[in-house]
């Protein structure tokens, strides 16, 4: 077997990858035989030497940018404030109690169930509502927000029992104990006034919302109330 074995000396080129500047070589016994193990050497040890320049040149690579925000220089990202640690106290299910005061005549009451979640990464809460009466089941959904900017609240309300869409915002900053608003309207200057009221009671686990209507002498009438109870 000695005899036909012989010695090369196998050179590789420096890869410009990893900006060799000279040539290595190293020498490799060959044989005839094509089961001598050292025979595979020659294909084995450029592929290694291959590959380990390779992985060290993607570990050299910058890292990605994160991509830029183009709306933000038209609408500025807000994270959530004060108001939304209050509307956060608000999440969760609960028994509500709907009572309503006509001008005349005695106050109706109907009974319902409401679930409120933030949504939106917690800039905002919405409210489903099922209430059940002599008339049926009617649906109501609202949502409301808080601009850390201003202070204020802004709400949206939408029911099964009607096409409007109704707007409330605050007028004052918040004082962190209640939610006031009041009625706004796009387009019509005229639109009825109503006030609301929302705050909290027993640590949490009783909501309290009342409505107030305005009389043409500018006083104003309880006009409904939701009580909610959280639901173990």
């Amino acid at each position: 077997m000695a005899r036909n074995i012989r010695c090369l000396r196998l050179p590789i080129r420096a890869l410009s990858l990893a900006n060799f500047s000279s040539r290595l070589s190293f020498p490799v016994q060959l044989t005839d035989n094509p089961s001598h193990p050292m025979r595979h050497l020659i294909y084995v040890i450029p592929a290694i030497i291959f590959l380990s320049v390779v992985c060290a040149n993607a570990d050299d690579k910058p890292a990605t940018r994160p991509a830029k925000d183009a709306q933000a220089a038209y609408e500025p990202r807000s994270a959530p404030g004060e108001g939304q640690k209050f509307l956060q106290q608000f999440v969760g299910n609960w028994s509500v109690v709907k009572t309503f005061h006509p001008r005349n005549g005695e106050p109706v009451v109907s009974r319902g169930q409401c679930t409120q979640t933030m949504i939106h990464d917690g800039r905002f809460l919405r409210s489903d509502f099922i209430f059940n009466d002599a008339t049926g089941q009617t649906t109501g959904m609202g949502v409301i927000g808080f601009d850390a900017d201003s202070g204020k609240f802004t709400s949206f309300w939408t029911d099964s029992r009607s096409t409007r869409v109704s707007i409330r915002q605050s007028r004052d900053k918040f004082d962190g104990s209640k939610i006031v608003l009041y009625s706004k309207s796009l387009d019509d200057p005229n639109a009825r006034q109503s006030r609301t009221i929302t705050h909290l009671e027993n640590d949490g686990k009783r909501i309290v919302h009342r409505q107030f209507a305005a009389n043409p002498d500018g006083s104003e009438r309880i006009m409904m109330e939701l009580v909610m109870q959280r639901r173990q």
